[in-house]
């Protein structure tokens, strides 16, 4: 097992990654009013088991960026009051980035905050939706419009939950991995193109390296005071924004990631890291290309969260291993790299 820390003071917490994990739970838990939320795919792999001993309630919601919303949130609140949780109980959010957001936005929001421990079993969540503390539920005008910080008690990360991951998930997980390498550390890059032997200790490592990147940049930026934490949204602008117009369901979230990042490597014009995102994109098999109109992308970009004062602020490649922010991309640059892309 390894172990990061989040240092935030009376909030820190630590990131523990290994295999069994979800064994340790009962002990982690203990002396706890304890509710599991989850989805239904992950409720029958695992919720069930992990319910009975830890002697919890266990929610089962559509899986899906469907439930992340308004009328999410209202089921699991209608839940926590009929059972009578109050401000000793346990969420245990138990799924990829979906549950962890509802939950953890659930977790904060309910009688002004509960506490939560998150425990992902994808590799997108256990890479980064899982830690930092961010939670929001979408809006059917755009993605993560509505949320809190609230950090959790403890992130517990079983490998093991990765066996049962379909692939299309692992692939879109990668491209969050593909995100720490370019903004901070490209020796993830070299794990991931150096034809490397897929086995637990290789996923300790690289999830353990992921997550120390994202203890790091939290600790110092925890609510995005200062704009250093802007750099973990590297290829989210167009990313959420690609979501959003896709319904949520025409891409999931690491594609639509993989394809904001590429698209935020021609707008810097810097072609060792378009051409380094190519090749790794298309090694996993992740989608390079987006057939979406480039007005209602445009739209969406101007209700993404992250803008300031009207102004559309993207992360952008200065060299692999280093981003920038940018607030003054011209529209009209924007509109040549979606064409590029394939929008019209």
């Amino acid at each position: 097992m390894s172990k990061v820390r989040v240092n935030l003071k009376e909030r820190s917490y630590d990131v523990l990654i290994g295999k069994g994990m979800l064994g340790r739970l009962p002990r982690l838990a203990k002396g706890r009013r304890i509710v599991i939320i989850t989805d239904y795919t992950v409720g029958a792999l695992y919720g069930k088991k992990l319910s009975k001993k830890l002697g919890a309630c266990l929610l089962q919601l559509p899986p899906g960026e469907i439930t992340k919303s308004i009328a999410g949130t209202s089921v699991i609140y209608d839940k926590l009051i009929e059972l009578g949780i109050n401000r000793d109980g346990l969420i245990i959010a138990l799924g990829g980035g979906v549950i962890g957001d509802l939950a953890g936005f659930t977790a904060g929001t309910y009688l002004r905050g509960i506490n939560i421990i998150q425990v992902p079993t994808t590799l997108l969540a256990m890479v980064d939706a899982a830690i930092g503390g961010k939670t929001a539920i979408n809006h059917p005008k755009g993605k993560n419009l509505i949320g809190v910080f609230h950090q959790p008690k403890q992130v517990v990360v079983d490998i093991d939950t990765l066996n049962t991951l379909p692939s299309r998930e692992l692939k879109g997980g990668l491209a969050e991995v593909i995100k720490y390498g370019f903004i901070k550390d490209p020796g993830i890059l070299k794990m991931l193109s150096g034809n490397p032997q897929v086995n637990s200790n290789f996923w300790i490592k690289l999830i353990t390296r992921c997550a120390a990147i994202k203890a790091e940049v939290v600790s110092k930026d925890e609510r995005e005071t200062t704009g250093y934490r802007m750099i973990l949204n590297f290829g989210h602008t167009i990313g959420h924004a690609i979501e959003a117009v896709g319904g949520f369901k025409k891409f999931s979230h690491g594609e639509a990631v993989g394809l904001g990042m590429l698209a935020a490597a021609k707008i810097s014009g810097k072609r060792e890291a378009e051409a380094k995102l190519v090749m790794l994109l298309k090694a996993l098999k992740l989608p390079t290309t987006v057939k979406l109109k480039v007005k209602d992308l445009l739209l969406a970009l101007k209700l993404d969260k992250k803008a300031r004062s009207g102004k559309v602020r993207f992360v952008l490649p200065v060299k692999i291993g280093q981003v920038t922010i940018k607030d003054n991309v011209p529209e009209a640059k924007v509109v040549s790299v979606l064409k590029e892309l394939g929008c019209s």
